[in-house]
């Protein structure tokens, strides 16, 4: 399966990332239509973003929380974005967004919107009382065309959980899912599930799909959801600047690396391989900065053992921009070198 947001000329992203996969469902052949009914599209946004160090664009869906900008959108979509600009479409205004927060596992980010004010909201429901077969509508961009619309579904399943893959050979499971079969799509990604009173139950997030970018595994055509009850609270506790081990705060840290799980079991000159392969550096980052070069082995940061490429992610997630960490690795040769390294700032992982 893999991620609905609509990726564009998509390269490797330059930093240490865990990728999840969402896709396209087929379901059942359940006809796609413009969304013009109001109460469908007021508080719906499309969102579009630039990812600098992949060479590509994306785009997405978000639902507005606040009239005052609070955006709530998937983790994927705004994943690796160096700029996000948020679309309002009824009135074809846009606003720059930055990202309050968000929670890699439950992919769900909250974003907030520059200079907004009198946006209309979302009527957000609870996910506690769906039940098997009850009628839902997906609305999104579908296509990543910057326009809305709308398709019918039921629910499938509850509860459900699927494994992402992406194309680095990385996965995460992604539990607790609403199982539809609306006929998602991508660019859908991070648009809601609405239920027969036009409440928020659900934020689309994946779908099966035959080809193409990131994949679930093992999985029937189908869509899933993040219920909305899971999603709000950690918007709650983004708005209450409560990190945890998954919820990061506010601005992301910058080594300025591509990594890799080290292949075969050995680096070069027959050296055993250890830790997180780099497999490239961005010039003039802290990385290349501290002398990381290509085919190095990360194995530690700050004392804590790194044992793949989720590993690293998970503890530079803990560290914010600015902040100085004690970075070892070993070269390709064996040697194993030490340096304190300050960490940029960065796109969201």
């Amino acid at each position: 399966m893999k991620r609905t947001r609509h990726v564009s000329a998509r390269a490797l992203l330059a930093v240490a990332v865990a990728l999840l996969g969402v896709g396209v469902a087929a379901g059942l052949a359940l006809a796609r239509s413009a969304a013009a009914a109001k109460p469908l599209k007021a508080g719906i946004v499309v969102i579009e973003t630039n990812l600098g160090y992949a060479g590509g664009q994306a785009a997405g869906t978000g639902t507005v929380l606040t009239s005052s900008g609070e955006v709530l959108t998937n983790n994927h979509v705004i994943e690796g974005a160096t700029s996000i600009k948020v679309v309002v479409p009824q009135s074809g205004r846009s606003y720059t967004a930055s990202v309050l927060g968000y929670d890699v596992s439950a992919d769900t980010a909250l974003l907030k919107l520059k200079g907004a004010s009198g946006l209309e909201t979302v009527s957000v429901g609870t996910s506690s009382t769906l039940t098997r077969g009850q009628v839902v509508r997906a609305v999104g961009n579908a296509g990543g065309t910057g326009r809305l619309s709308t398709v019918r579904g039921r629910v499938t399943g509850l509860a459900k959980t699927i494994t992402a893959t992406n194309d680095q050979g990385n996965s995460e499971q992604l539990r607790g899912l609403i199982e539809t079969n609306a006929d998602v799509q991508p660019g859908d990604s991070g648009g809601p599930l609405l239920d027969n009173a036009g409440r928020v139950v659900g934020m689309d997030t994946a779908a099966s799909a035959a080809s193409g970018g990131f994949y679930f595994q093992n999985v029937p055509n189908d869509a899933y959801a993040i219920p909305i009850d899971k999603a709000m609270a950690v918007v709650r506790q983004v708005e209450a600047g409560t990190s945890t081990a998954t919820i990061h705060i506010g601005g992301t840290a910058f080594l300025g690396i591509q990594v890799a799980s080290p292949g075969g079991g050995y680096g070069y000159g027959g050296t055993p391989a250890r830790g997180t392969l780099v497999t490239g550096v961005v010039s003039g980052s802290p990385a290349d900065t501290a002398g990381l070069t290509y085919g190095d082995a990360i194995t530690a940061v700050d004392g804590h053992s790194v044992s793949s490429p989720g590993t690293l992610v998970s503890l530079l997630l803990r560290k914010h921009p600015g902040d100085t960490i004690k970075l070892t690795w070993v070269d390709p040769v064996g040697n194993r070198q030490t340096s304190s390294v300050k960490l940029a700032g960065g796109p969201p992982q």
